[in-house]
């Protein structure tokens, strides 16, 4: 019996072996990245996190769909630093028809380990724009280094030409300073991935662009593919150079794995819009000045706190100007104080002029899609400046209209005395019986009113039949 059991446990382990052998191995994974839009630190958070992931998965290949007008330096730099020390490789693929990889979408191309594009696509433009405003305490051009003799494409048209030409303007310095720090970054990635190193450096001097099928014809790009499963099987036997390592791509029967921008990515997305950070910052101030003037609300102070931090989340990994956002700051106090400190409208019109100007320098950099939008600052600043002229009409009239509550309230209040006194007893003020005191007796049933308040005693005269209540 039992040697019966040892013979079926190992024509089953067996069994299982023979099936495990004559299973197909599992295809090659291909992880597929979508970038849309600017690039940012929600697409560049987005990106690294799927890199990563890949890397992690074993993933055979990632591309990265493309369609940019570009996006910050920052976010860029740190995509490339990843693409640059992946150990999978990453093709970025611009897509799909009508698509761009403009800026530093030329840039990402360029360090990909494979550069594709579809038809009717195009790259280039990648003039870095300034992200500071020129002539402060730059020094002359003059000052700058020359441009070596031997650079060629450095003097082509549109680039610094060295000496023999007029002193640059004082602002000129900077611009110079980061246009040859970017055309040799982009130059660098070209000569690491045998592109064509002097387009590169004329996308970067003279801001021209290319569409796909010149772009394969100068060697700026790999390959045009009409659509993702064109470019995998032509990729399919490409060798890449990987850290040292040849690397044979295996794509024809590749499985295709989508990923998606998680809760966590869109959410930066939609909070790293310039426009919804300016909102969600001006939320947070008014919110805790609401609930500084009424303490105890709660709600203002949570929601307003809450606003508050994820705007100044979203502010600090964009290019901000701090003068911009101080001059913010002083308008919103200007204009709460003319609530406070009626000044016929100075303060509260200053307030709106300091808050107008610096929203429009707040996000300093020309990048396309960022900036706060003109359609959005104007309503903003009239409806701060007209609620701050409301309050103060509401505080202006309230403050003429009598008091009605508290002790104050009691004075010149009218009174029924309730029993003969000749300088102190008692009457009824307001259904409430009161401890009075009069200079001049007076009889039960008088009428009289309160001319002061001592605790509970109560000054009074006698009500003249004239006096009004």
């Amino acid at each position: 019996m039992d040697y019966l059991l040892h013979f079926f446990f190992r024509l089953i382990l067996l069994a299982g072996l023979g099936l495990g052998c004559a299973a197909p191995a599992n295809a090659e994974t291909v992880r597929v990245l979508t970038v849309q839009g600017a690039i940012s630190p929600a697409s560049a958070d987005y990106l690294l996190r799927g890199l990563d992931k890949a890397i992690k998965d074993k993933a055979h290949l990632v591309v990265i769909e493309m369609d940019t007008p570009g996006g910050l330096d920052a976010s860029m730099r740190d995509i490339i630093k990843a693409i640059l020390a992946s150990p999978v490789p990453v093709a970025t693929y611009v897509s799909p028809k009508g698509a761009r990889a403009a800026s530093a979408g030329t840039y990402i191309l360029y360090a990909s380990h494979i550069a594709a594009m579809a038809p009717a696509t195009n790259l280039g433009a990648a003039t870095p724009v300034e992200l500071a405003p020129m002539g402060s305490g730059d020094k002359p051009a003059s000052a700058d280094k020359p441009v070596p003799a031997d650079k060629p494409d450095s003097s082509k048209p549109g680039a610094n030409t060295p000496g023999g030409s007029q002193p640059s303007p004082a602002g000129d310095a900077k611009t110079r300073k980061v246009v040859h720090d970017a055309s040799a970054y982009i130059r660098g990635l070209a000569e690491l991935r045998g592109r064509n190193i002097e387009w590169a450096e004329r996308a970067v001097r003279e801001a021209v662009s290319l569409q796909a099928s010149e772009a394969l014809d100068l060697k700026v790009i790999d390959l045009v593919a009409t659509d993702l499963d064109d470019l995998l099987k032509q990729i399919d036997g490409r060798s890449v150079k990987m850290n040292g390592q040849t690397v044979i791509l295996d794509t024809a029967n590749a499985t295709i794995e989508r990923v998606m921008p998680d809760w966590r990515s869109r959410l930066l997305a939609v909070i790293g819009d310039p426009g919804i950070a300016y909102i969600l910052m001006l939320l947070g101030i008014y919110g805790l000045i609401y609930e500084f003037s009424n303490p105890g609300l709660m709600f203002p102070g949570v929601v307003g706190g809450i606003c508050l931090l994820l705007g100044l989340f979203a502010l600090q990994v964009m290019p901000i100007s701090y003068v911009g956002l101080a001059l913010m700051i002083l308008g919103i106090a200007l204009m709460i104080s003319e609530a406070f400190i009626p000044s016929f409208g100075a303060l509260g019109v200053g307030g709106v002029i300091a808050f107008v100007i610096g929203s429009v320098m707040l996000i300093d950099t020309d990048v396309p899609g960022y900036g706060v939008p003109w359609a959005l600052i104007i309503p903003v600043a009239l409806t701060s400046g007209l609620f701050s002229f409301f309050v103060v009409g509401m505080a202006l009239k309230a403050r003429a209209r009598p008091v009605v509550t508290g002790a104050e309230e009691m004075i010149g209040a009218p009174g029924e005395i309730l029993e003969d006194i000749e300088h102190e007893g008692w009457a009824r003020v307001h259904g409430e019986q009161w401890r009075v005191r009069s200079n001049v007796p007076l009889k039960r049933g008088s009428r009289v009113r309160v001319r002061a308040r001592h605790d509970l005693i109560l000054d009074v005269e006698p009500q003249m039949e004239n006096d009004h209540v």
